[in-house]
């Protein structure tokens, strides 16, 4: 088990460094710096040009490079020390609290950008945690909203049976010969285009979980279909338990594992919706950072070739959905070897 709590570690790591972005990130993603579009990320130094060494890492400012039209040079003639717990922008650390205090951070005119910044001179790196509080959000939530519906549904299905399983089942037929993502543009094409980012975030959440509980409903199904037939619960029921007593303590808790699967399987999947919806303009748009409307700039052909940092957001995109699929495969490949 060492192997899928080390995943485990490093998912919630994720998470909570997207969840406190505003925390973590030095800077608010929407604010610029005119005259930094497209700037190398600044170095950390020890050493300053006299030779002295510092304990405290520092940074220089970046001045336009006179010649050179898109450079930079470091401006060595004053020292920008590298602070912890500083003041800076403020943000909603949670729901109802907001705080002005960042990780890292240096004084003004000099900037902490470690990734670099984009066209438009905002930090990239507090650009893609903040877009990771839209893009994780929308799949974490919408993940929620299908496997609820899912469990409702296919319990009511598997236990009840007759009529009421028919007409679920081919209703999940139904949805899952329907492609999702097509659902998806059909539905954002009928809205205007001109939405705000919190009616946007509720419609993309919406349409997934309402569109992805299928799956979760058959197979949820098929283990109350066993479940109920298991002597304890028939004998429970001969004592005169009722429905919502065996659902509750004996049918439920033999769903959890599919419905742990299912999550470690969705969640990847509507990050991913969410960032091929915002990629194509029809998601989350600008000036709120998501993983998806930053790697819409790639879409100009001169980002794509010359600034290769702005694939930062599919990098964490990729990290996040390797490190569900692998906590998944390790969850799943000890219960089958235990089937077996």
């Amino acid at each position: 088990m060492k192997r899928p709590v080390a995943i485990a570690f490093v998912l919630v790591s994720l998470h909570l460094v997207v969840l406190f972005a505003g925390f973590a990130a030095p800077y608010d993603p929407v604010e610029q710096a005119r005259t930094l579009p497209f700037a190398p990320p600044s170095r950390l130094h020890v050493v300053d040009v006299n030779g002295q060494f510092h304990l405290r890492p520092f940074v220089y400012a970046l001045v336009p490079d006179p010649n050179n039209f898109d450079g930079y040079v470091e401006d060595t003639t004053r020292r920008f020390p590298v602070h912890m717990m500083v003041s800076g922008a403020s943000y909603t650390l949670l729901p109802g609290i907001e705080s002005g205090r960042h990780l890292l951070g240096v004084e003004a005119p000099a900037r902490l950008s470690l990734l670099r910044t984009d066209g438009f001179a905002c930090d990239v790196l507090s650009r893609v945690l903040h877009g990771g509080r839209v893009s994780i959000g929308a799949g974490l939530v919408a993940t929620l909203c299908a496997l609820l519906v899912g469990v409702a549904f296919g319990t009511l299905a598997g236990f009840f049976g007759g009529r009421i399983d028919a007409v679920l089942m081919r209703a999940a037929d139904l949805f899952m010969a329907i492609p999702w993502l097509y659902l998806l543009f059909a539905v954002r094409a009928t809205l205007p285009l001109q939405l705000d980012t919190r009616a946007t975030f509720l419609l993309l959440v919406a349409v997934l979980g309402v569109a992805g509980w299928a799956r979760p409903a058959r197979l949820v199904r098929g283990i109350v279909l066993s479940a109920r037939e298991r002597t304890y619960v028939t004998a429970a029921r001969g004592f005169g338990a009722r429905p919502a007593y065996l659902l509750r303590r004996h049918v439920l808790p033999q769903t959890f594992g599919v419905v742990l699967t299912q999550a470690g399987v969705l969640v990847p999947q509507y990050i991913l919706a969410e960032v091929t919806l915002s990629f194509l303009g029809l998601g989350v748009g600008e000036p709120t950072p998501s993983w998806g409307a930053m790697l819409g700039t790639l879409q100009q052909y001169s980002v794509l070739t010359s600034y290769w940092w702005m694939f930062t957001p599919a990098v964490a995109l990729v990290a996040v959905a390797a490190s569900y699929h692998a906590l998944t495969s390790s969850v799943h490949e000890p219960l089958r070897l235990a089937a077996n």
